[in-house]
């Protein structure tokens, strides 16, 4: 399987974290595929690193898309989801944010919460 790039097309399947470059690039990601996950990071955040393969993964065997946000990188947009603390991760289906969470899940919680919108 080959990693996809941002083609704008929602047939293409992105099977590795995509890094979110801005507020419009975030709502073109939202707006173009069914389910992202969003996961609003830290590089010096200790359980941002822990969590990151568990995102790889996610987003390799998952529909989802997963996209990532450097919080010290756009910290505007991460105050417009009421990001106070990383990992923070928000779950977007249809366009429409349903879950956020702060704190790192356990892989098994998020491939349930995901799976519970590409079904």
């Amino acid at each position: 399987m080959t990693t996809e790039t941002h083609t704008g097309s929602t047939d293409a399947r992105i099977d590795a974290p995509l890094p979110v470059e801005g507020a419009d690039h975030l709502d073109t990601i939202v707006g173009e595929y069914d389910v992202v996950l969003v996961d609003f990071f830290a590089t010096w955040c200790g359980p941002c690193q822990m969590l990151e393969p568990v995102l790889e993964t996610l987003a390799d065997e998952t529909d989802a898309v997963v996209a990532k946000v450097d919080v010290d990188d756009h910290q505007q947009l991460a105050g417009a989801y009421g990001v106070r603390g990383v990992p923070t991760l928000v779950l977007f289906a249809g366009g429409e944010q349903v879950e956020q969470h702060t704190g790192a899940l356990p892989a098994e919680q998020l491939r349930d919460l995901i799976e519970g919108y590409t079904e």
